[in-house]
Order: C-alpha cells, then sequence, then structure tokens
C-alpha cells in the first residue's frame, strides 16, 4: 500500500500545492502557520518536519525556528522530496527520505515532530496509524511535542453533511483539471470521509504512548490540530 500511495503522489508534486489552496480557498496556508506557530512551543533544539511532501510546513519551522535549531523534512517519497529541495534550497533544512514506522532516529532525540495533512495518508487502519505514532513517541525527547494538522470530521451531522459532499463533488475533477492526475485526487477523494474524528484521533495518539493529548477545530471541525507531549520531562 505504500508504495501505491507513493506512486499517486509521485504524479502530482508540481501542483499540490495550488490544488490544496484552491479547494481550501487558501485556508490551508492559515492553518499551516497556526500549527508551526503551535509547534514553536517545542523550544530549540532538533525539529523534524515528518511526510514533509513539498516542504510547506519545513518553511514555516525554518522561518520560525530559534536560534540553534535543526530543522529536518523527511518524506518516503524522493519525488515529492526533489519538489521541496527547490523550493528550501534557501532555507535551512535537512533532507531524509524515511518510512514514517522505520525512522532512523535514536530513542528520545527529537524536540519537535509536526506533520501536516499526511495522517490520512498513515491511515491504512487504526493499528498502522498506531505504530507511526508509536515511532513518533519513540524518537521524542521526555516533554518532546508533536503537532498534527489534518482534516477531520465536523461535529455537526449537517455540516458533516455538507462538507462531504463539497469533498465528492470537487476535490477530484478540480485535482484532475489542474493536475491532470485522476488517481491521486481520488485517492482523497475517498479517504477525507472516512478519517477519523478528532476526539478518535486524540485517542489514537494517546493509545501511542502520549501523555497530554489535546486538539482544536478549525472551520467548524472540517480540520483539526492536535497536540501532543510525551510524558517524563522534568
Amino acid at each position: 500500500m505504500a508504495n501505491s500511495i507513493e506512486h499517486i503522489f509521485s504524479e502530482v508534486p508540481a501542483t499540490y500545492e495550488l490544488v490544496n489552496h484552491i479547494l481550501t480557498l487558501g485556508m490551508d496556508i492559515r492553518w499551516r502557520r497556526q500549527a508551526a506557530l503551535i509547534a514553536t512551543g517545542a523550544g530549540p533544539g532538533e525539529w523534524v518536519d515528518m511526510c514533509a511532501g513539498t516542504g510547506e510546513m519545513a518553511v514555516y519551522l525554518s522561518r520560525l525556528a530559534p536560534d540553534g535549531t535543526r530543522v529536518r523534512a523527511v518524506d518516503f517519497s524522493a519525488t515529492m522530496m526533489a519538489e521541496a529541495r527547490g523550493k528550501l534550497e534557501t532555507e535551512h533544512v535537512d533532507f531524509v527520505q524515511a518510512e514514517i514506522t522505520a525512522l532512523p532516529f535514536p530513542d528520545s532525540t527529537i524536540d519537535l515532530v509536526t506533520m501536516s495533512f499526511a495522517t490520512r495518508n498513515v491511515n491504512l487502519n487504526r493499528e498502522a496509524l498506531l505504530r507511526a505514532f508509536a515511532e513518533l513517541h519513540r524518537i521524542l525527547k521526555p516533554g518532546g511535542l508533536f503537532v498534527n494538522l489534518e482534516t477531520s470530521q465536523p461535529p455537526s451531522a449537517f455540516v458533516r453533511k455538507c462538507f462531504h459532499l463539497y469533498v465528492q463533488l470537487l476535490v477530484k475533477p478540480v485535482g484532475r483539471l489542474i493536475s491532470g492526475s485522476s488517481v491521486a485526487y481520488a485517492y482523497l477523494s475517498r479517504t477525507i470521509p472516512r478519517f477519523c474524528t478528532a476526539e478518535e484521533l486524540a485517542g489514537i495518539i494517546r493509545e501511542a504512548g502520549f501523555g497530554e493529548v489535546c486538539f482544536r477545530h478549525l472551520l467548524l471541525g472540517a480540520a483539526a490540530i492536535h497536540e501532543a507531549r510525551k510524558a517524563g520531562a522534568e
């Protein structure tokens, strides 16, 4: 499944950000910036943007990072990372190609992990999400911060139905029109309505070992930012 997801996203790196901006009416830009500002609460140190894609979040982290902070962008897709390298050549960001369930970082060495609009792609099943979050928990230092930005399910049944209808009617045709890929945006139009609620995702993060977990809804719950801390800091 990982190879098929990599193939899907290898088709769209040049237009990926543009399609996201159009489909969210530019709100994804504000949401990423908001998540990056929250992430700075981790303080200086070792920062990792997981499943970095074309590097949007890594750009914000690099520009907000305090002196003495090392920012790394991690992704399993060589095609996406090539796109990100072109964007981040003037930023202070290191690149690491790796799978989220087998990261090349020692235990308890990272101060901050961020993910934005990538958790759905790990969501093959609940166990896959747990393995991924457990690996993030492993590399974080005690007291380390995990910030996750992802689409979610609006609590209101009416808003949820409207959101799902919007996704079904627009994501695939708009994505195909701009990117030329029907496969990638057919995949997105299927996975967005099926993803966890914010409460369910918080529960999975806790089950992976995190102590403090909280979240905030965005756009009536169409997206959410989760914050989680690894227990053990003095």
